[in-house]
């Protein structure tokens, strides 16, 4: 399979966060599932292989997007997150094998699965006090959800009251949907079954929502006080004693040949169910298990969905252009006589990179296969060279940006080759191509997030020479955009007050919003969480002790050699320095906080060496973190202490501690330690 380049990643992360805003706040998705998914697919296989360089925007570190201003907010009591993707049987084998390896499990050992459809429908909460349903919310974007209750009421699938009146809270989780038949009978109004069903749940009167046939599977816990289940089958089982609509194809898997038998046999039946699915969902059966697993920032670990195929087309390409991304990266492009794939008009397609042109032989003029699995931009598959006619034309790669300077392909240090991404030799924001791209990624929803201030106003600005800058943004001469096209002095006031309201950032946002490559947002928390001021950041800026900083840095876990050399290389720009320094001075940038629980190991410096024999490695790590403690991947004398497994610890690591008069502590100890 071929991996993305950096810059292709980056570029289809943009083009999702697009797609994630019509599907999750708008209601009106772009693309088809398949397309989305394939999407999410390319990126999931870049971040396996390169995990230092995920990035922020990733779709595995968030889940949906921010709920809309139609209903009031309203904060999960647990995380309401999304799942990660699999797309073949090697990445369901992969996805057992992680959590054998967390869990430090057998080889042999096959954890229970419970196999549910995925329903293609909305995400609901709904949260019940002594049985009796008190609030309904939708995902939102998995931390905040909007409350909905008025509408989900209207589901006769929702049960007000419990039969058996459980104790306390207790949080059911489940889809809502429009069966396929009922459908039929609303289908001028809306684009697709599970449309109807967001449009409905947003509806502000209730009895309009009333009047859309809408159902409710089952297929989660939330967060419950009183009931001790030990499985989540046990948790389904009670739900449909309850009353409650369970999936009846869910069953049991103890193996992976009964997995795939189960897959195959449900994607047979799709077509013939009432309700849209578009893959099977599995999760550990063991809610202890499930427990010690846990979760990333945006999905469980001990979950995962196995996605059904998706669709290709032939067309033509009549152009090739190059766009220049935020890091300067330039990316191919194809435009293509338009063409229906799964039921979205296609125009354009990524062609990656130099290398990928001349490898697939791609000329102007070609007839290609193009896959349109989940890219707003698909990418070609492969060219029917049998229809190739004289009037195809070999595409030159530039040699320059379309700034004008230099683009070359860097050295990468990992692989010992060149990249196979041409770049602007610019470092900051003296390419107005990639300048242009940063301001974007500054005013974006992950960094200061200015409501109101998106790509195309960005364009706009730009164009009118009203910011080239981030600072600019703050010196606005708002009388001059009230003049502008579209603008008016209410939505001038309402720009004006969202740019105030950026102006109070954390550390974290702030370096991550500064678009330094390479450095997202895993890294930033890193960098705020070593510097915690923005006073020790600015120390960067000084090219006398630049060398001596950037140093320090290598002792970080999760702060390889690509991010130092990144960091290097924006720090000797005199540009990018004068732009964080003015910055500093407009800002209110907030001390870094760490949210962790107070413990024993709150801000000390641990490593870990040796296998462990009650976890893995990584399970320790999280563990560790959760605890307050820092990572680091080097023995110093900054480390407080180094934690050893049961076996294979790292025998020049110990020596070392010991010179250093480091102290040790074995795998017990750390556990008895990490539990008081």
């Amino acid at each position: 399979m071929k991996y993305l380049t950096l810059e292709e990643y980056k570029e289809k992360i943009i083009f999702l966060n697009k797609l994630n805003k019509a599907y999750h706040q708008d209601d009106e998705p772009l693309v088809s599932d398949s397309e989305y998914d394939e999407l999410k697919k390319n990126i999931l296989n870049f971040e396996k292989k390169n995990p230092k360089l995920k990035d922020p925007k990733s779709p595995t570190n968030r889940v949906g997007f921010s709920p809309s201003n139609k209903f009031s907010k309203v904060q999960h009591l647990v995380p309401m997150l999304s799942l990660d993707n699999a797309f073949t049987i090697e990445d369901v084998e992969d996805f057992i094998k992680k959590i054998k390896n967390y869990l430090n499990l057998k080889n042999d050992f096959f954890p229970e699965l419970i196999a549910e459809p995925k329903i293609d429908g909305i995400s609901a909460s709904l949260i019940y006090q002594d049985g009796k349903i008190t609030k309904g919310l939708s995902r939102g974007d998995g931390e905040f959800g909007e409350d909905i209750t008025e509408n989900l009421l209207t589901i006769k699938d929702i049960i007000k009251i419990i039969p058996s009146r459980p104790k306390g809270l207790f949080e059911i989780r489940g889809e809502v949907y429009i069966a396929k038949n009922d459908f039929d009978k609303i289908k001028d109004n809306f684009a697709n079954p599970r449309n109807a069903a967001a449009g409905s749940l947003r509806q502000k009167d209730s009895n309009k929502t009333k009047l859309i046939p809408l159902k409710f599977f089952v297929h989660s816990i939330g967060k419950i006080n009183n009931h001790n289940f030990l499985t989540h089958f046990d948790f389904l089982k009670f739900c449909g004693e309850s009353g409650f609509k369970i999936n009846p194809l869910s069953s049991i898997l103890i193996s992976i040949d009964s997995l795939m038998k189960n897959y195959e046999n449900i994607e047979k039946m799709r077509s013939s169910l009432d309700y849209d699915i578009d893959g099977i969902v599995y999760k550990i059966n063991n809610l202890n298990l499930q427990k010690r697993l846990g979760s990333l920032s945006s999905s469980p670990r001990w979950a995962i969905a196995h996605k059904f195929s998706s669709q290709k087309a032939t067309t033509v390409i009549r152009k090739i252009e190059i766009q220049v991304g935020r890091t300067g990266a330039l990316t191919p492009v194809a435009k293509l006589d338009p063409v229906n794939v799964g039921g979205v008009l296609v125009s354009n397609a990524t062609l990656h990179n130099e290398n990928e042109i001349k490898r697939k032989d791609i000329r102007v003029n070609d007839t290609i296969i193009i896959q349109r699995a989940g890219d707003v931009i698909p990418q070609v598959i492969e060219v029917i060279k049998s229809k190739r006619g004289k009037n195809s034309k070999k595409f030159a790669f530039p040699e320059k940006c379309l700034c004008g300077r230099p683009a070359i392909k860097d050295f990468n240090e990992t692989s010992k080759k060149l990249d196979v991404v041409k770049r602007c030799t610019d470092s900051g924001f003296n390419c107005e191509y990639m300048a242009r791209e940063k301001l974007k990624h500054f005013v974006s929803k992950d960094a200061l997030n200015i409501e109101g201030f998106g790509k195309k106003v960005v364009d706009n600005f730009w164009h009118i020479n009203f910011i080239r800058l981030p600072q600019d943004i703050f010196h606005l001469n708002y009388k001059k955009v009230e003049l502008l096209e579209g603008w008016g002095e209410q939505s001038v006031n309402n720009l004006k007050s969202a740019i105030n309201k950026s102006k109070n950032i954390s550390l974290l946002k702030f370096i991550y919003s500064i678009g330094i490559r390479h450095i997202g947002q895993e890294n930033a928390k890193n960098l705020s969480k070593y510097f915690i001021t923005i006073q020790n950041f600015l120390k960067l800026c000084n090219q006398a002790n630049l060398s001596k900083e950037i140093e320090q840095l290598k002792e970080l876990d999760g702060i390889g050699d690509t991010q130092i050399e990144s960091l290097e290389t924006f720090f000797k720009d005199k540009k990018n320095n004068e732009i964080i320094l003015e910055l500093s001075k407009i800002l209110n940038i907030e001390d870094f906080k760490d949210s962790k629980i107070d413990s024993f190991f709150s801000g000390k410096n641990v490593m870990f060496t040796g296998t462990f024999s009650g976890m893995g490695r990584s399970e320790a790590k999280t563990l560790a973190e959760n605890l307050g403690a820092n990572i680091l991947s080097t023995v110093s004398k900054k480390l407080n202490f180094l934690i050893i497994g049961s076996s294979k610890p790292t025998k020049n690591k110990i020596e070392k501690a010991k010179e250093l008069k480091i102290q040790i502590l074995e795998e017990q100890d750390w556990l008895k330690l990490s539990k008081n």
